[in-house]
């Protein structure tokens, strides 16, 4: 009985091989993605604008990742904005978080100051939204960390 089960798996084994998860990039396809990444930030002008990734978390009150134009993702800031002048992208839509994981163009600076988010127990920089403009709704992957974009995981990533 025990030869006949082996030999079952043995003709299943060729089949089950070739299967391979369709829920993500494979690994190659992420580093082509990161390599690509890497050159076009390395052909944006340096300091010209600041990029801005929408980091949505259904428990937190942080906006998301910004970074100065032609600086690597590993530099930039999680930050809290302040809307006094423009609202986020999301305000327009339906409910906060849709553009979670969208990548922008933003207009602003940096104030200096710090704001205090409950939910985190942190202290995160404030950036003065002006302006923005959607670079893109399907950016490449600045987490190592599978599902760091997913709203309902309270894990706060860090781009690499």
């Amino acid at each position: 009985m025990k030869l006949i089960r082996f030999a079952s798996t043995l003709l299943l084994l060729p089949f089950f091989t070739g299967c391979m998860s369709t829920l993500g990039p494979t690994p190659g396809q992420s580093q082509q993605a990161r390599v690509a990444m890497l050159d076009q930030i390395k052909a944006e002008p340096k300091d010209a604008y600041f990029v801005g990734r929408r980091y949505y978390k259904t428990e937190y009150k942080f906006w998301g990742f910004v970074r100065a134009s032609g600086h690597p993702w590993s530099e930039s800031k999680l930050v809290m904005l302040n809307e006094n002048q423009k609202l986020a992208p999301d305000r327009g839509g339906t409910s906060l978080g849709t553009d979670n994981n969208f990548e922008y163009k933003l207009l602003g600076h940096f104030s200096g100051d710090t704001v205090y988010e409950p939910a985190s127990n942190g202290l995160y920089p404030e950036f003065v939204l002006k302006g923005y403009e959607l670079l893109s709704q399907t950016p490449p992957p600045i987490f190592r960390e599978a599902g760091a974009t997913n709203p309902e995981k309270p894990i706060i990533a860090r781009p690499y």
